[in-house]
């Protein structure tokens, strides 16, 4: 059965999250649906990263079996074909190699947050942006981002309903930068916790309006107490921009090594899945 690695391009308005459910329209609902229009095939898709209500991605990776092998290019266009008029969109469709998996053979993550930041209503920004009508001064919010640098207990960034194991997450990247009138956010860690990025968002915002300074950011990092937090980022300026896998070769041996070790245990006792 060929397993097929998609990348995916998608507007969140429309939709209540990546992850099917039963309250509203999803992306992976709209992808699943244009599976079996194209195949007859009922299947369900694996997704890097479960995105909420409102947020959008350039750059989603997901992975799907069909039962027949079908040219890559050929499950794109399809895919492409039905999921409109919704508006999602495979970028890039390939084959993928034994052992990958579009969630755990994720390396890294990044993600970018735009503000609108000017005095003047907003038109083709509407609904893709967090609207902030005070002046930021970006250079302040990008010097107090490096306090969240490495290895910390992101507790006061995380939801409290987040269903990580562990607030324990690693920044490898951050910065904060203006262009014209918008603000840009990009980040990168292997994974994040739910909320974590719009948490972040929302309290440098409070920095780039002079309100904290670098030390209440840091502050507010040390207190891993989610009442610590400034107000959280709206949903519709955040953007999943890139997955970073592993290599083939690498999947390949860790699907290996995990077969081998369902060997040595019983089926109840099988290795539990990472928590993203």
């Amino acid at each position: 059965m060929p397993r097929y690695k998609i990348t995916i391009d998608y507007d969140g308005r429309p939709f209540v999250g990546w992850q099917r459910q039963d309250n509203g329209p999803t992306v992976q609902g709209v992808i699943e649906r244009a599976i079996k229009s194209f195949t007859g095939e009922t299947v369900t898709i694996g997704g890097a990263g479960r995105t909420d209500s409102g947020v959008h991605a350039t750059g989603q990776v997901a992975h799907l079996d069909l039962s027949k092998d079908w040219p890559a290019e050929t499950v794109k266009n399809a895919l492409n074909f039905h999921a409109q008029p919704d508006p999602v969109a495979i970028l890039d469709c390939e084959k993928a190699g034994l052992g990958f998996d579009a969630r755990f053979s994720a390396i890294r993550r990044h993600y970018r947050y735009k503000i609108a930041n000017r005095l003047e209503p907003l038109t083709h920004d509407r609904g893709l942006a967090w609207y902030v009508k005070p002046e930021l001064n970006a250079e302040a919010m990008n010097e107090a981002a490096q306090v969240l640098l490495g290895h910390h207990d992101f507790t006061t960034f995380r939801h409290t309903r987040c269903q990580a194991k562990s607030p324990w997450k690693t920044m490898e990247r951050i910065c904060v930068y203006r262009q014209g009138y918008h603000v840009f956010l990009e980040c990168s860690s292997r994974s994040f916790l739910h909320n974590q990025v719009r948490s972040m968002v929302g309290s440098l915002r409070l920095v780039g309006e002079g309100r904290w300074t670098k030390d209440d950011l840091k502050a507010a990092l040390e207190a891993c107490d989610r009442k610590a937090c400034g107000p959280v980022a709206v949903p519709e300026g955040l953007y999943l921009t890139q997955v970073d896998y592993r290599t083939p070769e690498e999947d390949e041996a860790s699907f290996l090594a995990y077969q081998d070790s369902l060997k040595n245990v019983g089926a109840d006792e099988a290795p539990a899945d990472e928590e993203d």
